[in-house]
């Protein structure tokens, strides 16, 4: 047997060495290193219990600790030296302990396998982003908060099928985000407690003949409960689909306000203005400045959405228990994580420093009829049937494109030829500030209501 095969850790079945190709092409270690905190972490709980177990001496459990905590080190100040040819992350820290302390390295493997140290290994990683992204999701729902306060009052028009439909305030559209955010969140949380068990204990696939304690080594790892079947623990990956599921609606919910910024940044819409340090300029064209942040972000949905196609093709066929197959289960995982918190932050950066053109936003909003449902509000409780309104106020509108006259620059007599119940007090309806101000409701775009839904909001995110 080759020295190369002698040195792999489960090498004493194989009589030739693997295929150079097949090595690289089986090998993960160039990606799944990322998670060398939590593999040691893992070990080090795994010693600790073995310990406890009598499986292994209390001299024994401090050497590898000890030896594991050097081994982070190195990993940390780039001196670790990962081999291809060790396969993985487990492998490559397994065989540096053995080399630093000996044949006790070689005993931490008791009673577990790469089949649920992986399963650990993932899970304990993810628990971890979660709680990074869920920092960084809430930075940005705080600024959502702030701006909409501020804004609570800013009239803009309110859209349905990009038409002008009726007026809101920038405030309260922003809110409409918010919400977005907050069923993402809630989404996130209760993902974490699917997340947050611990495979540990069920070895290969049918658990361990050594007198283990599970619920000490869950106790040490911070899990909140323990896998409760080995066949399951060390193959279900739903947890994985679970975050790459939320994260697709996220990044969905993020292309949708990224539209509306790059609409409303557009010379035809002028609404908002991003600062320059989210913006870029053209090669060819010296007075662009494009909203790359936004445009970028709507286009990393496709990628987010296919890590959650490809983790459910990937699991789609797999029996029971653990299958090589799963090894293609990092790299989406991974990568949603990445795209997922490095939209956030930028969004989070960028969205408190958003500019609104103010009287571009009302000028908007009393040029489209905005406030045609309120004329027809205002006749129903004159009487009129609000199917009858509906037509006379649509004979004023169609009045209005004629003239080229919003409905609140027609004069008393010009609006009483559509009907004669409408009288002085119609002025007080037609008014943007009227029409906004009296939808005075809970989910309603008043700025009194914008105000409350943002302490409502704060008490949410604080929760």
């Amino acid at each position: 047997m080759s020295d190369q095969q002698q040195n792999k850790l489960w090498g004493g079945r194989f009589s030739e060495s693997t295929d150079a190709f097949v090595q690289e092409f089986t090998a993960s270690v160039g990606f799944d290193r990322r998670m060398y905190r939590q593999d040691i972490q893992g070990s080090q709980a795994h010693a600790t219990m073995l310990a406890e177990a009598g499986v292994l001496t209390n001299d024994e459990r401090d050497a590898i600790i000890q030896g594991l905590d050097e081994i982070r080190a190195e990993i940390e100040a780039g001196e670790f030296q990962w081999s291809v040819a060790l396969e993985d992350v487990h492998m490559n820290i397994e065989a540096r302990l053995t080399d630093k302390i000996g044949i006790t390295g070689k005993k931490l493997h008791t009673g577990r396998s790469r089949n649920d140290q992986v399963a650990t290994d993932i899970r304990l990683w993810l628990r971890d982003e979660i709680e990074l992204i869920d920092g960084e999701m809430t930075r940005l729902m705080t600024g959502l908060l702030d701006l909409a306060e501020r804004e609570a009052a800013t009239i803009m028009p309110g859209f349905t099928h990009l038409q002008t439909a009726q007026p809101v305030t920038f405030g309260h559209h922003l809110l409409a985000w918010f919400e977005m955010l907050k069923r993402d969140r809630e989404r996130l949380r209760d993902c974490r407690k699917r997340v947050n068990r611990m495979p540990l204990g069920a070895a290969a696939l049918a658990g361990t003949t050594y007198p283990i304690i599970r619920e000490r080594t869950c106790e040490l790892l911070g899990f909140d409960g323990v896998c409760e079947n080995s066949l399951d623990a060390v193959s279900d990956r739903d947890f994985a689909i679970e975050f790459c599921a939320l994260t697709a609606l996220c990044v969905t919910h993020l292309s949708r306000i990224s539209e509306e910024l790059v609409l409303w940044t557009s010379a035809q819409f002028n609404f908002i203005d991003l600062p320059d340090r989210f913006c870029t300029g053209s090669s060819i064209m010296p007075q662009k400045k494009n909203p790359d942040v936004p445009e970028l972000v709507r286009g990393k949905t496709g990628r987010v959405n296919g890590h959650l196609i490809a983790l459910l093709t990937l699991m789609k066929s797999q029996p029971l228990a653990y299958n090589k197959d799963n090894q293609e289960d990092k790299e989406p995982l991974y990568d949603a994580v990445d795209t997922l918190a490095g939209c956030l932050r930028a969004f989070a950066d960028m969205i408190p420093a958003l500019e609104p053109n103010r009287e571009v936003m009302r000028e908007a909003a009393r040029r489209g009829f905005a406030t045609a449902t309120d004329l027809a509000d205002y006749l129903v409780r004159k009487g009129i049937a609000f199917r009858d309104s509906h037509e006379i106020v649509g004979k004023a509108v169609a009045h209005g494109v004629d003239q080229k006259k919003d409905l609140s620059d027609m004069s008393l007599s010009e609006l009483r030829q559509f009907s004669d119940q409408i009288d002085e007090d119609v002025f007080e309806v037609l008014t943007l500030e009227g029409s906004v101000s009296a939808r005075n409701h809970i989910g309603g775009t008043a700025p009194d209501q914008v105000r409350a839904a943002v302490a409502r909001g704060r008490d949410a995110i604080s929760g």
